[in-house]
């Protein structure tokens, strides 16, 4: 139980690390379109994907605690 649990972790963080990634990488990307749009023609399909990138991350993140957390419950019972 305890492998598959620290495999799903590491997978996680991963995700988390590649979702930061994209995230940056959008965010670098929005800012040259930014520059380039017209006044008030809403969000960038850049941006759009910086956000999108960003909930990722904070979703891979708190799958990540949660695995931590029953890996320290499961370890004080054993």
């Amino acid at each position: 139980m305890n492998t598959v649990l620290v495999i799903a972790l590491i997978l996680a963080m991963i995700a988390t690390l590649v979702a930061l990634i994209r995230g940056v990488i959008a965010f670098l990307q929005t800012t040259k379109e930014d520059l380039n749009a017209p006044e008030g023609s809403g969000p960038s399909p850049a941006r759009l994907k910086q956000n999108r990138m960003m909930i990722n991350r904070v979703l891979f993140q708190a799958g990540a605690i949660i695995i931590v957390a029953i890996l320290l419950m499961a370890k004080g019972h054993g």
